[in-house]
């Protein structure tokens, strides 16, 4: 089979696919070495918005399609749970995982509302909204951005190839993490990294330095 010949021949077609991988880890390492410069100030303002928000009982709510509604639910699971110190839960949800609200405003309105209505009916302005878009033209998380500035809600917006529509929709006093690039699998890549990074850094400021 073409699997054995992949993985017991030193043929080209190994030698190939060895090179294939190296290229992956290059153009990621490379890629998160060129957006810190440009991204760890966003990321600094993003970690004392959120601290802000947790400090007055206040709740992070996040948001996205795809590989980033996984990345919201894996940031809330960080925060509700913990990251890599222990402490108390803080106070985060995922818009992406009620199966149930969702497919209803699905059929009874429109995809586009499936997280914009969830923000107007359970947000408050102590909270914070972490819209999540590679492309940064997602409808339902632009809807998702305007319903939480109805509300009085801050935005941390993680985008990519120019923040698009959402990066237009935000306001002062929001955070806009655009990651300098425009393949989708290196957007997914450093905005895992910038969730790490915000994960830690509310760790350090609600606990300070181990």
């Amino acid at each position: 089979m073409k699997s054995n010949a992949i993985r017991d021949e030193a043929g080209a077609e190994n030698a190939e696919l060895l090179a294939r991988i190296e290229r992956q880890f290059t153009d990621s390492a490379e890629t998160k070495r060129r957006a810190l410069a440009a991204l760890r100030g966003p990321i600094a303002r993003a970690t004392d918005l959120m601290v802000k928000c947790l400090l007055a009982n206040g709740k992070i709510l996040a948001c996205g399609n795809g590989g980033s509604a996984a990345d919201s639910q894996h940031f809330a699971a960080e925060l509700v749970n913990r990251f890599e110190r222990e402490r108390p839960g803080l106070a985060a949800i995922a818009l992406t995982t009620d199966s149930s609200t969702l497919t209803s405003i699905a059929n009874d309105y429109d995809y586009e509302q499936v997280f914009s209505r969830q923000v107007s009916s359970i947000g408050a302005p102590n909270d914070v909204l972490l819209a999540i878009s590679t492309s940064g033209n997602s409808k339902n998380v632009i809807r998702a951005v305007r319903a939480a500035h109805e509300r009085d809600i801050r935005v941390v917006a993680l985008t990519g190839r120019g923040g698009g529509e959402i990066g237009d929709a935000l306001v002062p006093g929001d955070v806009h993490v655009c990651v300098p690039h425009s393949q989708t699998a290196r957007i997914q890549e450093v905005h895992l990294l910038a969730l790490h990074c915000l994960c830690d850094g509310i760790d350090f400021l609600l606990l300070g330095a181990e």
